[in-house]
């Protein structure tokens, strides 16, 4: 009988931050299995291990309607679920879109996990989809930051990001689910439509819109953040080397947080704890 994990990652609470699934061991399990593992356990992504190379981990993510091509919060509870087996330090994970690495500690509060994420691409978005985007989230293109202008930005998914400098526009604006939904799958984006809120000095509070399932918005978001950290970057918002913490989940009742590290060059990293549910 296949074992399934649950862990919520970016947070040292339960009912914080992200739930993700987590299979250790997929190894006999073909790709209709395991989608229905993720659609049984309902999470934004369920983490598979199919394999082993070396002394990488194969792994695979699929939320609860489709396979996606990585996943940052899953990342994480994976990787405090095997250092918590005795895999701890230095794993590595092949991933559909490349080879991951993480770096899993120790800590009073338990194991935390740093993955970095492949190298980062900032495109630019079309004033035609930012309309739309605008449309769908009911928002005024006054609400948006000059200084920080919508972009996709990719660190392994490609992520819409749009800022949003007022408190009370970034806590209000409301969306229909099914539109979103549709709209993600128009643009063949796999992941979360990212919309923050600079909340201080090397802060940010993100609202990633996720419709799959019985989700509308997801708690906390690796890519996402890692996305975030190129996007900074690529706009010069950063002095690289530089960290900023993201601060997720409030508007769906489950905070987290995530620490992001942006170097000068190359993958971003990404880090949080992770415990069992």
């Amino acid at each position: 009988m296949t074992e399934i994990l649950r862990y919520a990652a970016f947070t040292d609470r339960p009912d914080g931050g992200n739930p993700a699934g987590v299979v250790l061991d997929a190894s006999d399990l073909d790709d209709e299995r395991m989608q229905r593992i993720a659609a049984e356990v309902d999470f934004a992504e369920t983490a598979f291990i199919t394999g082993r190379d070396g002394d990488a981990y194969l792994v695979r993510y699929f939320s609860p309607i489709a396979e996606v091509p990585f996943c940052g919060h899953a990342t994480v509870a994976t990787a405090v679920a095997l250092a918590e087996r005795g895999a701890s330090g230095r794993i590595r994970f092949l991933t559909p879109v490349g080879e991951i690495a993480i770096e899993t500690t120790g800590g009073a509060a338990g194991p935390r996990a740093a993955f970095t994420s492949v190298d980062t691409e900032v495109a630019e978005l079309p004033h035609a989809t930012v309309e739309r985007l605008l449309a769908l989230l009911g928002l005024d293109a006054a609400a948006l930051s000059t200084a920080l202008p919508p972009r996709l930005a990719f660190a392994g998914n490609w992520h819409p990001v749009l800022v949003v400098d007022d408190a009370a526009a970034f806590d209000g604006f409301a969306f229909d689910p099914d539109d979103v939904r549709a709209y993600m799958n128009e643009q063949a984006w796999p992941a979360t439509i990212t919309v923050l809120h600079p909340s201080g000095p090397g802060r940010f509070e993100a609202r990633n819109l996720f419709p799959v399932g019985r989700i509308t918005e997801d708690p906390a978001t690796g890519s996402a953040a890692a996305s975030v950290g190129g996007y900074l970057r690529a706009l010069g918002a950063v002095d690289a080397p530089a960290r900023v913490v993201v601060e997720q989940g409030r508007h769906v009742g489950r905070p987290g947080e995530l620490t992001v590290d942006i170097p000068v060059a190359g993958g971003i990293t990404v880090s949080g704890g992770a415990v069992a549910m």
